[in-house]
């Protein structure tokens, strides 16, 4: 295992700009390859889609490779991945098609832990066809979520459970699994927002008994696109609304309109970068992205180890409580300083840290935080390096001095 930061943070062009970024749990920087895999396209001979001639085959040939990327990256198939402009978009797409065939008094369980993408779809779907909206509850003392209350959460009427595959708010990685393994004891469905956890750890859909998992590919050094992951055979079960002369294919039907060609190619050279975080890893692309996001992960954890030490150790600063296996991202508050104000301070240092709710809206609201203010959130990504957690706790320290 291989991991050279300087070699990493070399790929990154806006890093030149000085600026500190731990902001990457909102969208991270874009690795150089991936900018000049869409000037290529939208500088070249890139029709629609077409197999008349070759500009509308380079598009084909686009769209294929970005799937099979995707797959390569959580463990899924290319037939199974849709594109979308969102996880937010997707999720509600799969919920009205999903919920077109519920009937009243059908169940779907719902975690205070997620981020409001996975959480008010399904609410609102479930209010449209009379359906009982179940709640998971995290534990406000240790960031936890439970997986022993799912066995009562779930029922026989269960339809859909949506769980997080990593807190977006504080790194909380449930046991997914297991939830999903209760699901599927009553035939239920598990829904799961991987859009936090895809940048930090290897993915893989099977062993977290993932029906669909959804993704954002700006979190993981791409461009501004997300993809749903389910299988072929689980999409063609479903039929969502859609235009009649589209193509009733899977994965094409739920894809509405003309895709990006330049963003889709941006895609795949993203997957190409995570694979090759790791110089030294060998083999397939999956087998590269394995390692190289092993590789990662082991570096991130280190860096975010010391960020939190640091933070904790800090008189007037207070972390929200969140278990120790997690993705690399804390929320905190400075006493006696609202977070936004925290923030525009660290922000004018050239700290990026983003403040307030971050749509964890039911995270906050349970723990009595959202109307104050919610909490200054720093989240670690594979180009920060230990300089930029030693400035981060500086300037946190003279704040809160």
């Amino acid at each position: 295992m291989a991991f050279e930061i300087e070699t990493v943070r070399a790929a990154y062009p806006a890093l030149a700009e000085g600026f500190r970024h731990f902001d990457a749990a909102a969208g991270s920087l874009v690795a150089r390859p991936v900018a000049d895999a869409a000037h290529t396209v939208l500088t070249g001979a890139v029709a629609n889609r077409s197999t008349a001639f070759a500009p509308g085959r380079r598009a084909v040939e686009i769209v294929d490779a970005a799937r099979a990327a995707v797959a390569d990256l959580v463990g899924g198939e290319p037939g199974g991945v849709v594109f979308g402009n969102s996880a937010t978009s997707l999720t509600y797409l799969v919920a009205r098609t999903l919920a077109r065939s519920w009937q009243p008094g059908d169940e779907v369980v719902v975690s205070r832990l997620d981020h409001d993408a996975n959480i008010r779809p399904w609410v609102q779907v479930a209010a449209d066809a009379g359906a009982v909206v179940r709640w998971a509850e995290f534990d406000p003392k240790t960031g936890e979520l439970p997986v022993a209350q799912y066995a009562d959460l779930i029922t026989e009427r269960t339809r859909v459970v949506a769980v997080t595959a990593a807190s977006n708010a504080i790194g909380t990685r449930p046991d997914v699994a297991a939830i999903a393994a209760l699901a599927h004891a009553v035939g239920a469905a598990c829904y799961v927002d991987g859009v936090h956890s895809t940048p930090h750890q290897p993915v893989d859909v099977g062993s977290l008994g993932a029906d669909f998992y959804v993704t954002s590919a700006y979190k993981w050094s791409g461009p501004h696109l997300a993809a749903c992951v389910a299988s072929p055979a689980r999409w063609s079960g479903l039929q969502p609304q859609k235009l009649r002369p589209s193509s009733d294919d899977v994965p094409e039907r739920f894809e509405f309109g003309t895709p990006s060609f330049a963003s889709l190619a941006a895609v795949t050279a993203a997957v190409e970068h995570l694979a090759g975080l790791d110089g030294t890893a060998t083999g397939d692309r999956r087998a590269r992205l394995t390692a190289s996001m092993t590789a990662a992960e082991a570096y991130e954890q280190g860096l975010f180890a010391e960020l939190v030490q640091g933070l904790s150790a800090i008189d007037g600063v207070w972390l929200c409580p969140a278990p120790e296996d997690r993705c690399p991202t804390v929320a905190f508050r400075i006493e006696g300083q609202h977070p936004a104000e925290t923030s525009a301070a660290l922000g004018a240092e050239g700290i990026c840290a983003f403040s307030g709710d971050y749509y964890a809206y039911e995270y906050f609201t349970a723990m009595g935080l959202r109307d104050s203010g919610g909490a200054v959130r720093t989240s670690i990504y594979h180009y920060n390096s230990a300089e930029d957690v030693a400035v981060l706790l500086a300037a946190v320290r003279r704040l809160a001095g």
